[in-house]
């Protein structure tokens, strides 16, 4: 009886697994822009690195996360490329938002934030013909542990 009952205690006291608070990792996907800028600049990929604190555990569905990101970006098709055929591009964004596990799986994580950027190209941009902007921006992304 009193190993039923110290089985019972200590399987009340467990705790999920944490995820690693901090992460460091490389990212890549498609880019592209909307409405006007999608003419402009095109579409393409970027790829680059990030750091992120998202404190959070196994047994949860949701957290948040604060993420820094420097991505480098070729974009193709754009009439703003009149040099070469590939507009480059080079951001860095400091975003906050939730993850997010939809699924059983406890390795993927969705993930929705938004923040400021920084973006610099190699060809100034119509209308304006900077090279240098800062605005507002918004993502939605995978996260997969390996």
């Amino acid at each position: 009886m009193r190993a039923l009952v110290a089985i019972v205690l200590v399987a009340s006291t467990a705790a999920a697994d944490p995820l690693p608070s901090g992460a460091l990792g490389l990212v890549t996907g498609g880019t592209g822009g909307t409405g006007a800028d999608a003419k402009r600049i095109g579409f393409g990929y970027t790829f680059g690195f990030q750091a992120a604190w998202q404190p959070m555990t196994t047994d949860r569905r949701w957290g948040w996360a604060l993420r820094w990101a420097t991505m480098f970006g070729n974009l193709y098709g754009g009439n703003a490329a009149k040099v070469v055929p590939a507009l480059r591009t080079v951001q860095m964004d400091l975003t906050g938002g939730l993850r997010v596990r939809p699924w059983a799986s406890r390795n993927r994580y969705l993930t929705l934030r938004g923040g400021v950027e920084a973006l610099r190209t190699n060809e100034p941009l119509p209308p304006a013909n900077h090279r240098s902007f800062v605005g507002g921006i918004t993502e939605v992304g995978l996260d997969q542990y390996l």
